[in-house]
């Protein structure tokens, strides 16, 4: 189970994912990341970059994890609907790899909002009383 959903945040626009595992969640908040600025139903896994972050917390971790992303979607154009994470425990922290599909942003994609900046506003990294993991953040737009 990876859905994800945005929920109203002021001004803003809070992105939500939800996963069986926390790295199911971690996949699903990086689709509502993507989402809020185009439609990623309509990308298509054309092109792969692999990405490995560390972090001391998982609140780094996430942060890190959604930073890469949005500087490969600054640098390089590209947008991602498809991701595998895997995180493990290290000696200092926690771990994250992950492989994200996607491709060149391009006119086929209709713009919906900029997202400037990843931020800590309102993060939260949980454990649901079903098992379930819930993660969530609010991005700069």
């Amino acid at each position: 189970m990876r859905t994800w959903e945005h929920y109203e945040h002021t001004a803003d626009i809070g992105i939500r994912g939800y996963g069986d595992t926390l790295e199911e969640a971690f996949e699903a908040v990086a689709l509502a990341l993507f989402d809020v600025m185009i439609d990623v139903r309509e990308i298509e896994p054309h092109e792969c970059r692999e990405i490995e972050v560390e972090a001391e917390d998982l609140e780094a971790l996430l942060y890190s994890f959604l930073e890469e992303l949005l500087v490969l979607h600054d640098v390089e154009g590209l947008v991602f609907g498809d991701f595998e994470v895997k995180i493990e425990r290290s000696r200092d922290g926690y771990r994250l790899r992950v492989k994200a599909c996607g491709e060149p942003l391009s006119e086929k994609h209709k713009p919906k909002e900029e997202v400037k900046a990843i931020t800590y506003h309102d993060m939260k990294i949980k454990q649901l009383e079903d098992g379930n993991w819930m993660v969530q953040l609010v991005p700069d737009i």
